[in-house]
This record gives C-alpha cells, sequence and structure tokens, in this order.
C-alpha cells in the first residue's frame, strides 16, 4: 500500500531496504518481532536509498522542519533535513535538552513516558514531519505530533523511515 501510494511500486530500492533490516524474533520480549535497524545502517547503499526515497518525497513540499524522535529519528531525521533543506529539531526524552524546553507525555505499555522540545526551535505556521524507526502502539507519533501542535506547527505528514510504513497517516 504505502509504495503503491507514493509511486514507488517496483521500485528495487525498497525490496534492498527491507532485506537490509534485520527481523529478530521475541525481542525484547516474548511475541515481539523486532526490526533491527542498525543492519540497515551498516549497509550504505540501503541507507542512502532510505533517505532518498524521503528526500524524494518532500523535497517539493516546502518542509521547513524534520523533527526527529530520540533516539533512531536521530540517525535518518537530519540526513533527510540537509536532502530538503530544512532544520532538524529533536525530539528528546526528559532532561536531555539543556534550557527552556516544553514536553508532552504520552503512555506506553508499561507506563508514562515524555518528549521535549527546545523552546523557539518551531514557529508557529511552521511545516514540520516526524521522523522515527518505527510505530509500535503510536504512543511516542503521538507525542510528538501533540508537541508540534503546541507551538501551532502545521503538520504536514507523520512517517516512520522502516518497519510499519502501513501505520503512516497524514496530519493537517
Amino acid at each position: 500500500m504505502f509504495a503503491e501510494e507514493n509511486g514507488l511500486k517496483g521500485d528495487p530500492r525498497l525490496q534492498a531496504i527491507y532485506q537490509a533490516i534485520r527481523v529478530v524474533p521475541h525481542f525484547p520480549k516474548q511475541g515481539i518481532m523486532f526490526q533491527d535497524i542498525t543492519t540497515l545502517l551498516l549497509d550504505h547503499k540501503a541507507f542512502k536509498d532510505t533517505v532518498d526515497i524521503f528526500v524524494d518525497r518532500y523535497r517539493d513540499m516546502h518542509i521547513s522542519v524534520v523533527a526527529g524522535i530520540e533516539a533512531r529519528g536521530f540517525l535518518f531525521g537530519p540526513s533527510i533535513a540537509l536532502g530538503i533543506g530544512a532544520k532538524f529539531v529533536p525530539l528528546r526524552k526528559p532532561r536531555k535538552l539543556p534550557g527552556e524546553v516544553i514536553s508532552e507525555k504520552y503512555a506506553l505499555e508499561y507506563g508514562t513516558d515524555c518528549l521535549e522540545l527546545h523552546v523557539g526551535a518551531v514557529q508557529p505556521g511552521e511545516r514540520a514531519i516526524v521522523i522515527d524507526d518505527l510505530v509500535a502502539t503510536g504512543g511516542t507519533l503521538s507525542a510528538a505530533i501533540r508537541l508540534l501542535g503546541t507551538v501551532q506547527a502545521y503538520r504536514k505528514a507523520t512517517l516512520c523511515s522502516c518497519g510499519a510504513a502501513s501505520s503512516r497517516k497524514k496530519c493537517f
């Protein structure tokens, strides 16, 4: 579905990317099929192709902010930001950013967590995309969307770099 929606059906890069991601059964617990992107990062061509697919998609959409969710969003986000001419904004866990921050709490299967953003890093009306490595329950991605909404950024789209592309959703 993702490939067809984005003009990538039959694109050989997708198969190479999928093959570069190691699936680790029962990690970190029984029943989970963990999508390990560290093997993708070892394959420079698959890593570049992953970034290029997102750069091709967002290059002409006037995106001014690429927000990367800690920590794997930091691996893809800066490269995508450079490729589309946008700034990179880290969304971090609590007490990792110096200075004044705004925060958004979210629920996990086993408790709660929080994302933080530097005050002033995103201006009202800026167009933003969110980068993370996968969507499990969607809690972290939802928190990122709400956090950007707090500063009145226009969330053009939210996406994952790999793992659960079918969970991608547009937010207007």
